[in-house]
């Protein structure tokens, strides 16, 4: 991997290696093996949505609705669940709540034409109030105990279920983006929709692929944050999506799409 690493992406880990010695000789728990868990356990569904933001924007698009996207997610799980559904259904349910709204992204984007910016911004107003709908202003909690210990407890050892997931997944999406043609057709639109659909790639496709993964994934990581607090509100996930574009344009990958790396990503994370 390091063959890949950029000059910006090569001093996102020189500020890292400073950090690290600098917090370490103020803090001797610093380095610790609970502690550095303990910290990106914090922000961990939000770095696992960067992942698959990292492709969305490589692709010179957007998706504001990724943080609204978990917040539905969570709020359906804990509304279905509130009333009797068993809760491997709801989980499913939910995933499949990612799904279509991804699919609502991608059509509106593919099919109409219309810039992502404007059509995600909508859908981040309209998730955000479906999650509203289902629970008001109520919080629920009281999921079982399986799920809460997937985000509160040591799934292998001391290392949660989370991270275990980014883990696999960022391994995954590395090899997809920098391995496959799938990743290579995403650099090309990206840089050049006009080329790529002359050189025969299915640019709606792709596009509509990205949108799908960005919704399941999103409404993954609203689960795994419902599980890891233990109760869901309207509210959840609020202000996410800024936090997850930062993430990823910190990382080096251009808003205007064309380039970027996950390597990128994954630093400021």
């Amino acid at each position: 991997m390091m063959k890949h690493l950029r000059s910006w992406e090569v001093f996102l880990l020189c500020v890292l290696i400073f950090i690290i010695v600098v917090s370490s000789v103020v803090s001797p728990e610093f380095l610790t093996v609970a502690n550095q868990i303990d910290l990106f356990q914090l922000s961990i569904e939000k770095v696992i949505v960067a992942l698959v933001m990292t492709f969305i924007i490589i692709n010179a698009e957007i998706d504001l609705s990724v943080g609204s996207m978990m917040g539905l997610s969570a709020c359906a799980f804990g509304w279905l669940y509130q009333q009797g559904v068993d809760a491997r259904l709801a989980i499913a349910i939910c995933l499949a709540i990612g799904v279509v709204g991804g699919a609502v992204n991608g059509w509106f984007i593919t099919a109409l034409g219309l810039p992502s910016l404007v059509v995600t911004l909508a859908t981040l107003i309209a998730y955000r109030g479906l999650a509203r709908v289902l629970v008001e202003d109520r919080g629920i909690n009281g999921f079982p105990d399986w799920f809460n210990a997937l985000g509160q407890e040591g799934f292998v050892g001391p290392i949660p279920f989370a991270l275990i997931v980014f883990a696999i997944l960022f391994v995954i999406l590395y090899i997809v983006l920098e391995r496959t043609g799938f990743g290579r057709k995403t650099y090309v639109i990206g840089s050049n929709r006009d080329v790529a659909e002359f050189a025969g790639i299915d640019t709606r496709r792709h596009k509509m692929i990205l949108f799908i993964a960005s919704g399941v994934i999103s409404a993954f990581a609203g689960l795994l944050y419902a599980s890891r607090v233990g109760a869901i509100r309207g509210d959840v996930a609020f202000g996410f999506e800024l936090d997850i574009i930062t993430i990823v344009l910190l990382g080096g990958v251009s808003i205007f799409g064309g380039s970027g790396t996950l390597i990128g990503t994954g630093l400021p994370s």
